[in-house]
């Protein structure tokens, strides 16, 4: 076999605990390739001794990350990956899932529809479908924003458990305009109302003369896992229109989390 994962060499005496993450990750990419291994086989890819080779698939194997079929001492890829993989496909199946409906949205509502999700401290934008009317080709896709500040921001916020948001609470919040709520108390308040309403909104509290309406996208497990919103100029997307949107945007959040097996 070619030296594609790791040439066979002599081990070191010390092994620093970076060197054993990129042995272990050594060991999934040769099990990914040949299917199945023995410690044998995996200290000769890493150069190793065998009770190194052992010591690193059995922490892999404890982890569910590698497992050990039958008897054969051979080992495989394990379900665990299919935790983490889960994890790093839900970006995608979540754009794949919501792409059509966003597309009808963006026509009923004449407006921006944005699907953002929570990174850390801020909304992240990772779809966007340009309205009828769009004035603007401003492409927020990728773009982080203020959780108190945006609609899809409050709707993650309102979703979040109590501790962490607690915690975002106790941080200071910026003001973008005159008209961001940077009272955590008063923030508290309208992100019991999100829960209760099932939507949020924005009055030019980001930008003035943007307005916005969101709800929010739960997956099968019942947790919110994004927002969708619909964004777009004050002066069409007014406060007056904002409850006829919300009641368009939150059965658009429906139907997205049906897609994604939530079943209320």
């Amino acid at each position: 076999m070619s030296n594609s994962f790791r040439p066979s060499g002599t081990p070191r005496v010390a092994e620093s605990p970076v060197q054993s993450v990129d042995r272990a990750v050594t060991i999934l990419e040769l099990l990914a390739a040949r299917g199945e291994a023995g410690v044998t086989e995996i200290a000769a890819e890493l150069g190793v001794h065998k009770s190194t080779a052992f010591r690193l698939v059995a922490t892999l194997e404890v982890r569910g990350l590698v497992e050990q079929p039958g008897e054969r001492g051979k080992y495989r890829l394990g379900l665990g990956l299919v935790r983490l993989a889960g994890a790093a496909t839900a970006r995608l199946d979540l754009s794949q899932q919501s792409r059509p409906i966003c597309e009808r949205l963006a026509v009923d509502v004449a407006e921006t529809i944005n699907v953002a999700i929570l990174d850390s401290d801020a909304a992240v934008n990772i779809d966007q479908v340009l309205g009828p009317s769009a004035v603007t080709t401003h492409n927020w896709v990728g773009q982080r924003t203020a959780l108190h500040a945006t609609s899809s921001g409050k709707v993650l916020l309102a979703h979040l458990p109590e501790a962490a948001l607690e915690r975002r609470l106790a941080e200071p919040l910026t003001a973008y305009t005159r008209r961001t709520i940077t009272d955590p108390r008063k923030l508290r308040e309208q992100l019991g109302k999100v829960r209760a309403d099932g939507f949020a909104c924005t009055v030019e509290e980001l930008e003035t003369g943007l307005n916005a309406v969101a709800a929010p996208l739960f997956a099968y497990h019942g947790q919110v896992v994004a927002a969708v919103s619909a964004s777009g100029p004050s002066y069409r997307l007014t406060e007056r229109r904002i409850p006829e949107v919300a009641a368009v945007v939150r059965a658009a959040a429906e139907e997205i989390s049906a897609r994604l097996g939530y079943v209320g």
